[in-house]
């Protein structure tokens, strides 16, 4: 079933965000996930059960990132534009041990990973929800283990470092969540970019 853009769940969500109306928007006015206290969690859901957890989350008070892109697919020959998971069966959630509990009472999950390097997470999701905001189509790709480290230096991602891949006139600028072992990759012009040592 493919949701409104109005009906999917915020992107990030906190009880301390404040919306602009009744309407959830995808993303709040002014927080980050930078801005979120307590430790951060990986829910492992169940099959196809990011978006109606996120629903349940922010019911229950908790809050979470679930980054989602756009995704065109074609039904019959008509377009459709669905809202889908970047990382499909994860979502990132912040709170205690409450929280936890919280989460695990809506009989989504079908495991809890607990993050050990908390900052790691943050900086590695921070770059994410970045480039998010700015609106480039993120598509979710394989995760990197060798390749060139750099740096976007200009331009609307200008700081955002990932592992690059070639391509003919322009280059993939792979961001990871090394706790998951998956990625997503946005595309950049290579005069844009610099290698890191």
């Amino acid at each position: 079933m493919v949701l409104k853009l109005k009906d999917n769940p915020p992107i990030i969500w906190s009880p301390q965000f404040e919306t602009a109306d009744d309407a959830q928007p995808l993303w709040p006015i002014t927080e980050s996930l930078c801005s979120f206290t307590g430790p951060w969690w990986v829910a492992h859901t169940k099959s196809r059960n990011e978006k109606a957890l996120a629903h349940d989350l922010v019911a229950k008070n908790v809050g979470y990132f679930l980054p989602m892109s756009f995704k065109i697919s074609s039904i019959r020959g008509r377009k459709i534009r669905s809202l889908m998971p970047l990382f499909g069966g994860y979502l990132f959630f912040c709170g205690g041990e409450k929280q936890r509990l919280e989460l695990l009472k809506t009989n989504r999950v079908a495991n809890i990973i607990v993050v050990k390097d908390q900052q790691n997470l943050v900086d590695e999701l921070a770059q994410i929800e970045r480039a998010l905001r700015t609106g480039v189509p993120l598509t979710p790709h394989n995760y990197v283990k060798k390749g060139q480290r750099c740096r976007v230096k200009a331009g609307p991602l200008a700081g955002l470092e990932g592992i690059v891949l070639r391509a003919k006139r322009s280059a993939r600028l792979v961001l990871q969540v090394d706790l998951l072992g998956q990625a997503a990759s946005v595309e950049v012009d290579l005069d844009l970019i610099e290698p890191l040592d």
